[in-house]
């Protein structure tokens, strides 16, 4: 080492390697949050601005919330956004509930069967969702339910990658907290309660936002049971949009701002949780 020239550890970085980091950052910053805020931009720009141009501007010289309300005197988008909120709610209870206590069942009680229940549950994450759709369809139209909400909610209702999520969260609970509950003469439905469910909090978070968006931002499954327009999903709905508006992409990238703020907002509300179930198990050490 140079007489001078300060000592370097192990975990410090040079500028050089800094600079790299900042660069790779910015780049993946650009390739994900570029267009969101690109269609942004494109929601608020006026009639009089012109976005076919060889180099369009970023900032809109006039920023205008008239496509806003232009979309929602014209298309019934707020009628669509209530009908994915509802296909959301039921999607995301069902979750939340469903997945809580099977993990907790995995996880925490024995019984009989309980591996072969694990191993049909890591069979179907192998199947993809198009596989099953059309029995799915037969299920759903035999229960009464095509062209509802529920039955575009009812099958995804509970996940099985939640379900070993959950399971997942529940296993990395100490075990003498569940022996300790045990001789205080805890039941089932108390350690799941007082001693679970505080200790997987973060994780639930990360099930209740995959829920969300995965019921928001489905396509293919709202497209085949639903027939009447009045039960239309939002992302349904948009397709609708585009082709009313083909000719101005401003009122299409308010539709689209529209149904990414609920996003934006579950994530808000529950970034705390969700980053807590991601980065330390859900588990309190």
């Amino acid at each position: 080492m140079r007489p001078g020239r300060p000592a370097r550890g192990f975990n410090t970085t040079s500028p050089a390697e800094r600079a790299v980091r900042y660069l790779l950052l910015g780049l993946v910053l650009l390739l994900t949050v570029g267009p969101f805020l690109w269609e942004l931009s494109t929601s608020l720009k006026g009639a009089g601005e012109d976005v076919y141009t060889r180099s369009p501007g970023f900032l809109p010289h006039d920023p205008t919330l008239a496509n806003y309300a232009e979309v929602a005197r014209t298309v019934p988008v707020w009628t669509y956004a209530v009908n994915s909120l509802l296909v959301a709610a039921v999607t995301v209870a069902g979750n939340a509930v469903g997945a809580t206590f099977a993990g907790f069942a995995l996880a925490r009680l024995r019984f009989r069967g309980g591996r072969a229940v694990l191993g049909l549950l890591l069979a179907t994450l192998v199947l993809p969702g198009e596989v099953t759709i059309v029995s799915q369809y037969v299920t759903v139209r035999s229960l009464g339910l095509a062209d509802t909400l529920l039955g575009v909610a009812l099958p995804g209702a509970i996940g099985m990658l939640n379900v070993l999520l959950m399971r997942t969260a529940f296993q990395a609970v100490p075990p003498e907290l569940d022996s300790a509950a045990l001789v205080d003469g805890a039941n089932v439905w108390q350690r799941l309660v007082h001693v679970g469910l505080p200790n997987v909090r973060g994780m639930l978070s990360v099930v209740v936002i995959f829920a969300f968006i995965g019921a928001w931002d489905d396509f293919l499954w709202p497209l085949i049971v639903l027939n009447d327009p009045d039960h239309y999903t939002l992302t349904v709905g948009l397709q609708y949009l585009n082709g009313t508006f083909s000719a101005n992409p401003r009122l299409i990238a308010a539709g689209t701002m529209i149904a990414f703020l609920p996003i934006v907002l579950v994530f808000a509300a529950l970034q705390r949780f969700f980053f807590q179930g991601v980065e330390e198990g859900a588990v309190k050490g």
